[in-house]
């Protein structure tokens, strides 16, 4: 799999960026994933010397890899298509960010994504599950999924077209949020809520298991590496912040959580 990440192929150097098979047996969790961020540059060279935090940070830089099939026409037109859907999301993401900033009088807010290192875009294909496995369905309330419930980090900017089994927790149920179709779905995660003092909510989500292939794109909008998520806009110290101040740190617990098919538990263990 010349394109998969290291923890399916430990051939290859790129962790997060890259393709992700199914795996049978993650889960809640079934899906196909590729991934790429904002960085065509050679990733950081790693060095026997580098500190975790060191590797967090050429993780978060890694170079996009790129499908190399004997027909370049396909190729070309893949890298730009999913290269400027990526800057259109990001554009869009920046403006939400930027209207909760100014909405709430905290142009710090703001400050705090001048670099996105993290930033991804993604496709995702959800098939049909072929057999029952442990541990498929909710805890919440015993629905079988294909997407594990969770809240994302930042802003997500993400395309479902026409495809149903997006859910989002409201007023402790789980209901259904209708496709995207021809716009965006917009959604608030988890750090956004506890910085904005709970003044904007995070929306815990999900995807039901369906009975049809399913595919969406999402983007993850995310704050600079080296930015301070220890405290909120009032000065009150975060969730976050009382474990770690940077963003980057953050993520090292953070992903593996929420792609645990895609990365390993320890994800720097596999920057070398």
């Amino acid at each position: 799999m010349a394109l998969a990440v290291k923890k399916h192929d430990h051939r290859n150097k790129n962790v997060y960026r890259g393709y992700g098979p199914v795996v049978e047996n993650s889960g809640t969790q079934h899906k196909e994933m590729f991934n790429i961020g904002r960085h065509e540059d050679p990733t950081p060279t790693y060095k026997q010397t580098d500190t975790e935090l060191d590797k967090l940070r050429g993780i978060s830089k890694e170079q996009n890899v790129w499908p190399d099939t004997a027909d370049n026409t396909f190729d070309e037109e893949f890298k730009r298509v999913f290269s400027e859907g990526l800057k259109i999301r990001m554009i869009i993401a920046g403006g939400v960010i930027r209207s909760i900033g100014r909405s709430l009088g905290a142009d710090q807010l703001i400050s705090r994504f001048t670099e996105s290192e993290f930033s991804t875009l993604g496709l995702r294909r959800y098939p049909t599950r072929t057999r029952k496995i442990e541990n498929m369905n909710s805890v919440y309330d015993n629905v079988a999924l294909s997407e594990l419930e969770h809240e994302d980090s930042t802003v997500t900017v993400l395309t479902t077209f026409n495809y149903t089994g997006l859910q989002a927790l409201y007023d402790d149920r789980y209901i259904d949020v209708p496709p995207s179709e021809n716009g965006f779905i917009v959604n608030i995660g988890t750090l956004i809520e506890d910085i904005t003092d709970k003044r904007i909510k995070a929306v815990r989500h999900r995807v039901k298991q369906v009975d049809f292939e399913r595919h969406s794109i999402p983007c993850f909008f995310n704050p600079s590496f080296d930015a301070d998520i220890s405290k909120s806009i009032s000065g009150r110290t975060t969730a976050a912040g009382e474990t770690t101040n940077l963003f980057g740190e953050w993520m090292r617990d953070y992903l593996p959580a929420v792609e645990p098919g895609l990365l390993e538990e320890d994800m720097t263990k596999e920057f070398c």
